[in-house]
């Protein structure tokens, strides 16, 4: 289409559109027959018309109200189906070849526009009806606020009314308080014009009325008992404030008697004053310690008087121990807490040094110890030092000797050493290891390995500590709460005279090995009997020796395997010589001596090297030693039992070496030992062993 044919059409368009409103108006209603009929329904937004010059106003909101949603909606479709079909037949007429300005095209867009005008309109009612129904739902909303919010006020009403009737319901009156006595006590002894029978028995309000008014009454009565009560107090207050004046005043006077007394007392072994201030400081020793001192104080009383117990330690210390925490801390104690916390956090601890802070509290000792000094013979005295870990639950014991005429023995240093003095006190207690099994697993969490590694600085847990303590660790019965003071006393007696009689035996080992390392055998004069009169063999060499050097001989190999030799037994090494002949003793002394007896290897060195294992005399020897405790224990308590053995191997070297047959010319004996023990046989047997028993008085050896 050329753009002369489209200006020509413009301008008949407007041509034919031109005049007045009431041309168009009358023009508009001229041609609605030509539309189709549901063009009827579209109007303008505004149509003014002036007829019998009347005005109208036309108003879409009010044709909304009118209109039925589904007929629009039906229109709609209608409508729209409308124009697809005038699209249709302009796309069908330009493929027939119709022109383009053509009055068939051109009559059906004004149809088309038409119907676009309508859905328009339809477009504008939807949109109208959709702002009216979000209004009226809008609306809707606000009423049923109103509405939520009238009804939340009434709940919150009806609350607080609940609240006010429980309070209503659950107010007590300050009489109910009160304990009356019984109506029945109040019928009984209150009077007439007071109880009212006649009105009370009827009205329960009354009864209570009267019931609080007998209680007035009594309580009157009572408030001046209470005031006269008050003055006779006041009296007898000031008589104790006297008599208090003058027992104070008597206070020093006292004191000074009791200062004066001291030295009475401690001629009649009557010390008053001492036991009281100890009876005073034993409130605070923790429960198995206090059993201790008592069973050992009542045993001193009544069996030992040698006996003697003290408590040492800081008082002030066990006594914070024993007070209860306090709740509430002052200001200064706060501050002081919260600047140690912050200087913890500045520095962060390590493992190691966490794990022995815990070591070192696990391992703490209570503050307050038990001194018990057991005094022997001769002015020597044996200190025990007993201590508690309170963590741990097992008491330790350290020890101390001191003695007044000790030599200075160099075989003898570990006799009266406090590490070894109390070993194996009873059999098998060594006290390296604590007898509590629970200790193990609070160890594991520390990581304490050994308890034997703070043995020196904590002392030895002994069992038999544990038992003078009270405390049992027994698996075969159940341990009971808290210490046992029946268990401490069956165990005092044995083991204060264990005790004396270990330190006595240690006392005498010393002197005695005084006398060895000098090469003299000390025999007391209730033993010459068991040696005959001439002893030719000497000891020659007498001193100590370790664990390690003993376990290197080769002569006491078959003694290690037996198991005879432990570690805590003390070692030492005898030499006997008789002119070319030298006798090797290994001695093995068990710390129970002479409870248990020594036991002696033997090695001669004579014409070769023999021992126990190759020379059957020389096991006849070592039997004479080891075996016939009884011959050479001498007067109990044996303490003899050493030197006896050493003497009765001389005299058997002496036998051994005076009796044995002479290859070369064959005589009796060798020429270097003269015959000089009367002997009623050389020989018995076929391993030819030698007499070794001497017989007293009648002095000769014959064999056993």
């Amino acid at each position: 289409m050329s753009s002369d044919s489209l200006k020509k059409r413009k301008t008949k368009v407007i041509r034919s559109e031109g005049g007045t409103p009431e041309t168009k108006r009358v023009r508009g209603d001229v041609d609605q027959a030509k539309f189709p009929p549901a063009l009827h329904h579209v109007g303008l937004r505004k149509l003014i018309s002036v007829r019998s010059q009347d005005v109208r106003v036309y108003n879409e909101e009010v044709e909304l109200e009118g209109r039925d949603p589904e007929q629009d909606y039906a229109l709609y479709k209608n409508t729209c189906e409308a124009v697809a079909n005038l699209m249709a037949e302009i796309q069908d007429l330009k493929a027939g070849g119709t022109k383009e300005g053509s009055v068939e095209v051109e009559e059906r867009r004004r149809r088309g526009a038409v119907h676009f005008i309508a859905l328009k309109k339809l477009n504008r009612l939807a949109h109208m009806r959709l702002k009216k129904a979000r209004d009226q739902t809008h609306e809707a909303k606000q009423k049923v606020d109103v509405l939520h919010l009238q009804l939340q006020n009434l709940l919150y009403e009806v609350l607080h009314l609940q609240k006010e009737i429980g309070k209503c319901l659950e107010f007590r009156s300050q009489h109910e308080e009160i304990e009356l006595v019984s109506v029945d006590e109040f019928f009984q002894e209150a009077p007439s014009e007071i109880s009212r029978p006649h009105i009370t028995k009827e009205d329960p309000h009354q009864l209570t009325l009267a019931r609080l008014d007998w209680e007035l009454e009594q309580r009157k009565r009572l408030a001046e008992q209470y005031k006269s009560s008050l003055c006779s107090k006041e009296k007898i207050l000031k008589g104790i404030e006297l008599k208090k004046e003058y027992l104070s005043s008597l206070q020093p006077g006292l004191q000074a008697i009791m200062q004066a007394s001291l030295p009475v007392q401690e001629y009649l072994s009557m010390p008053f004053e001492r036991v009281q201030k100890q009876a005073e400081v034993a409130r605070h020793l923790p429960p198995p310690l206090y059993v201790l001192l008592v069973q050992a104080s009542a045993y001193g009383q009544a069996c030992d008087k040698n006996l003697s117990v003290s408590i040492s330690g800081d008082v002030d210390e066990a006594k914070a121990l024993s007070r209860p925490p306090e709740d509430s801390q002052d200001d200064e104690s706060d501050s002081d807490a919260e600047e140690e916390q912050q200087n913890t956090k500045r520095r962060r601890a390590t493992v190691g040094v966490q794990l022995d802070d815990k070591r070192r509290e696990m391992l703490k000792r209570h503050p307050l110890s038990l001194c018990v000094e057991l005094k022997c013979k001769e002015g020597s005295m044996l200190h025990l030092f007993f201590y508690y870990l309170m963590n741990l639950n097992i008491l330790s014991v350290k020890v101390k000797v001191s003695a007044s005429d000790l030599s200075g023995a160099i075989s003898a240093g570990e006799l009266l050493n406090p590490e070894s003095l109390l070993n194996c006190l009873y059999a098998s207690d060594h006290g390296q290891e604590t007898p509590n099994p629970a200790n193990r697993y609070q160890f594991d969490k520390v990581g304490i390995v050994t308890f034997a590694d703070y043995v020196a600085e904590l002392g030895h847990p002994y069992v038999w500590v544990q038992n003078l303590g009270g405390l049992h660790f027994s698996s075969d019965r159940p341990q009971v709460e808290g210490p046992h003071s029946s268990l401490s006393a069956s165990h005092m007696e044995s083991s204060m005279k264990l005790l004396r009689g270990r330190l006595q035996a240690r006392l005498a080992l010393h002197k005695q090995f005084s006398s060895l390392e000098h090469n003299i055998v000390p025999v007391s004069s209730e033993c010459q009997h068991l040696f005959p009169a001439k002893v030719v063999s000497r000891l020659a060499h007498w001193t100590m020796m370790s664990h390690d050097d003993f376990m290197e001989l080769s002569f006491v190999q078959h003694v290690v395997k037996a198991g005879l030799v432990q570690e805590t037994d003390l070692f030492f090494m005898a030499v006997v010589e008789r002119g070319t002949a030298r006798l090797q003793a290994a001695v093995v002394l068990n710390p129970r001596y002479p409870e248990v007896t020594p036991l002696f290897s033997l090695s001669l060195l004579w014409k070769g090297e023999r021992s126990g294992r190759t020379d059957d005399n020389l096991r006849a020897m070592e039997s004479e030693v080891n075996v016939f405790r009884s011959e050479l224990q001498g007067p109990r308590p044996g303490l003899q039992l050493l030197t006896n053995q050493i003497q009765r191997l001389c005299v058997c070297l002496d036998v051994y070496l005076e009796t044995e047959s002479q290859v070369c010319d064959g005589s009796e004996g060798p020429r270097e030992f003269p015959r000089e023990k009367m002997c009623l046989r050389t020989a018995r047997g076929p391993n030819r062993l030698k007499p070794f028993k001497y017989n007293h008085p009648q002095g000769f050896f014959s064999h056993r």
